[in-house]
C-alpha cells in the first residue's frame, strides 16, 4: 500500500499547495497524511485513492482555520509561495511540476476554507459535486453552492489569468528594467496603469512595503528607491514560476525575490514581489538542483 501513496503524492500535493499556498504547509500536510495512512488496517479501505484525498482535504480545512488566524498577525502583506517551474529540478520535488497560477491562488486566498476546497476539487481535479461533498463532509446541494460562490468570486477578480506572450512580456520587462537602471521616472511611470498596485510579502524578515502600493507614480518612486537601496549586488534573470514568466533576483548570498509582474495593453498593472525567506526556500533548493544555474 505503500506504492498507493507513492502514486498519488503528486495528486495531494497538487490540493494541499492549492489550498494552502505554500509549499511547506503542503508538504507538512502530506507527512501527516502519511502518518494517518500508516496507521489503519489497509484491508479495510475499499477506496484508497478516495481515503488519501478525503484525509488530505480535511487537514487542509484545519490547517486553513489555524492559518487565517496566523494571517491576522502576520507582518505586511502574505502571497503565496512561488513555485519553479519548466526546468530541471529534484526528481523527489512534486513541486516542480506544479503549474498553477500565481494569481489565482491569490484570488483563493479570500475564499472561505470550504468555498476553496469545493473550488480546487472540482475545478483542477475534475470531481464531481457529489464526490465533492463526500470529501469536505457535507451535502450535494451545499457542495454545488460552494462551487458556484467560489466561482463567481474567482472570475470577479481574477482577470490576471490571462495566456501571456513571453516574448513580448520580456520585451516589455526588459523595457522597464531599462528605465529603472537610469534612473527615469518619467519614463518608468509611463510604462505604470494609472491603477498600478505593487505587493510584498516580506514576512518581517526583510525590508519590504508592509502595504500595498498604488498608483504610477509612488508605485515608480518606490522601486527606483528599493533599487538605489538593494540592487548594487542583485542579479535580475528571467524564470518560470508557477508556468508563468518571472524575475529571479539573486545576490551572492541566494535568491531575494520572485518578482511577477503582470501586463494589460502593455503597461504594468500588478507587481507582486515574494520576498519572505521562509517562502524562497523551495525556489533555493530547485536551484540548487538545476545544472543549468551558476
Amino acid at each position: 500500500m505503500e506504492d498507493v501513496f507513492e502514486r498519488e503524492r503528486g495528486r495531494m500535493f497538487g490540493i494541499a499547495y492549492r489550498m494552502l499556498g505554500t509549499v511547506t504547509d503542503a508538504e507538512e500536510v502530506l507527512q501527516d497524511a502519511w502518518l494517518r495512512w500508516q496507521g489503519v488496517d489497509h484491508a479495510t479501505v475499499a477506496n484508497p485513492t478516495g481515503f488519501l484525498v478525503k484525509t488530505v482535504t480535511n487537514l487542509c480545512l484545519n490547517q486553513l482555520t489555524s492559518a487565517r488566524a496566523r494571517r491576522e498577525t502576520y507582518l505586511g502583506e502574505w502571497l503565496p509561495e512561488p513555485v519553479l517551474t519548466g526546468r530541471p529540478g529534484p526528481l523527489d520535488v512534486v513541486a516542480e511540476r506544479e503549474e498553477v497560477s500565481y494569481a489565482l491562488l491569490t484570488v483563493l486566498e479570500r475564499l472561505t476554507p470550504p468555498e476553496r476546497a469545493a473550488y480546487v476539487l472540482r475545478e483542477a481535479f475534475g470531481y464531481s459535486h457529489r464526490e465533492v461533498a463526500e470529501l469536505i463532509g457535507t451535502t450535494e446541494v451545499n457542495a454545488r453552492q460552494l462551487h458556484a460562490r467560489a466561482r463567481k468570486h474567482v472570475a470577479a477578480e481574477d482577470t490576471r489569468n490571462q495566456p501571456v506572450d513571453r516574448k513580448h512580456w520580456q520585451t516589455l520587462v526588459n523595457r522597464f528594467l531599462a528605465a529603472a537602471h537610469q534612473g527615469d521616472l518619467a519614463g518608468l511611470t509611463e510604462l505604470l496603469a494609472a491603477d498600478v498596485v505593487s505587493r510584498s510579502d516580506g514576512g518581517g524578515k526583510v525590508n519590504a512595503a508592509r502595504n500595498p502600493i498604488t498608483g504610477a507614480e509612488r508605485v515608480a518612486r518606490y522601486l527606483l528607491g528599493a533599487l538605489t537601496k538593494f540592487g548594487a549586488d542583485v542579479e535580475l534573470t528571467f524564470a518560470e514560476a508557477n508556468g508563468e514568466p518571472v524575475l529571479l533576483a539573486t545576490d551572492p548570498t541566494g535568491v531575494r525575490a520572485v518578482c511577477f509582474i503582470t501586463f494589460t495593453d502593455d503597461r504594468i498593472t500588478a507587481l507582486d514581489l515574494a520576498m519572505n525567506p521562509d517562502k524562497l526556500r523551495s525556489v533555493e533548493a530547485h536551484l540548487a538542483h538545476d545544472p543549468t544555474h551558476p
